[in-house]
């Protein structure tokens, strides 16, 4: 493991770290899969244009929220995959504070391992909602 750094949280590190226990891509779906299922509820309301991730060949979307400086974000999908990709990334993320999620990279999802095992349009759908998480957390430093 390597030493937490500012653009490292220990939230990544542990995910990184149970996604490496893991040699076959098999097992590394299921347990997206075990993530998509531990997701919260999406609110259908929040269910609009503004929140939908674009250049998802899925429906995918994001809101987020901050509370005590800190940002929280909640996500859903029609497709079980995706969705798990997005409580992974919510599990990455939630708790930091703006500008940590600003300046993290996504490049944790290669030692995962996940990005060998996933689709293009998948992989390509993870840069978008980790980059559309990044863009909502923006917002919150925009307005302070």
């Amino acid at each position: 493991m390597s030493a937490s750094s500012p653009t490292r949280p220990a939230s990544i590190d542990k995910l990184v770290q149970r996604f490496q226990r893991v040699s076959d891509p098999k097992r590394r779906y299921e347990q997206l899969l075990w993530f998509a299922k531990k997701l919260a509820p999406f609110p259908e309301a929040e269910k609009t244009p503004e929140n939908k991730v674009a250049g998802c060949v899925s429906q995918v979307y994001i809101i987020a929220h901050l509370e005590n400086g800190q940002i929280h974000f909640q996500g859903d999908s029609d497709a079980q995959i995706t969705k798990g990709l997005v409580a992974l990334l919510i599990t990455a993320v939630n708790g930091l504070t703006p500008e940590e999620v600003i300046n993290l990279s996504p490049d944790f999802i290669q030692e995962t391992q996940l990005d060998v095992s996933l689709t293009p349009s998948r992989a390509n759908g993870f840069y978008n909602i980790f980059k559309t998480m990044q863009q909502k957390a923006t917002l919150f430093v925009a307005s302070t």
